[in-house]
């Protein structure tokens, strides 16, 4: 699954010529932090809940005051590991998406991440989780999993996320092991490129931190 796949189209952005007002109320009716701002199709910024409460006026159009925005994005071909980290480098409650052309076409929540790991069970029964990018004419299930029970691993489940523009694709595998070092060395050493990797506590840690962030701001 890649970044387009989880777009929510129930959030739409602001626009210049909208006020504060209407974007504190809107950030009040979908319980976020954060709304991006766009002129047209292009992508102009994140704007803050705390940056609108603080502009002189929240009555005027945000094209007419002095509004400090962020610029953080991803790319609607982007695995949905690099939404994670996107979002949790920048602690957004949402992130913007990009096509090729830097045109906005949508926003991914917390929430959305949230409830796609709920229900992928991409973490049951996995204490690591690997993901390879490599070019897809080079794809045999086979071969990496002999690599990995070589190091008394062995892959749970995969799934794949095909990468058109680049003729490659990512391979997510759930691993058995904890400690992956020993696999991520094999792997390395026989020219696979190590795309992403976690441990199952500290991503897991991380995701329940930010569950329990949501809850309370939702006041649930």
């Amino acid at each position: 699954m890649i970044a387009k796949d989880l777009i929510n189209d129930s959030f739409p952005p602001l626009k210049l010529g909208d006020t504060g007002l209407k974007a504190i109320n809107w950030m009040e009716e979908f319980h976020v932090e954060h709304l991006p701002i766009v002129d047209g199709v292009d992508y102009v910024g994140l704007a803050t809940e705390e940056d609108i409460l603080k502009l002189r006026s929240l009555e005027q159009p945000l094209a007419n005051q002095a509004l400090p925005l962020i610029k953080p994005f991803v790319r609607y071909n982007q695995p949905i590991f690099e939404v994670v980290k996107r979002m949790s480098k920048d602690k957004l409650s949402l992130t913007p998406v990009l096509d090729e052309a830097d045109h906005y076409i949508g926003v991914i929540t917390l929430a959305d991440i949230l409830k796609h790991y709920a229900d992928s069970g991409l973490f049951e029964d996995a204490n690591g989780v690997v993901v390879l990018e490599l070019p897809a004419k080079d794809y045999l299930l086979s071969t990496i999993a002999h690599l990995v029970e070589q190091e008394n691993g062995k892959i749970i489940s995969s799934y794949i996320t095909p990468n058109p523009e680049q003729e490659s694709l990512d391979l997510t595998l759930k691993i058995n092991q904890p400690d992956l070092s020993r696999i991520l060395a094999s792997l390395t050493r026989h020219g696979y490129v190590v795309k992403e990797h976690y441990h199952q506590n500290e991503f897991m840690d991380d995701i329940q931190s930010r569950y329990d962030s949501l809850m309370n701001y939702l006041g649930i």
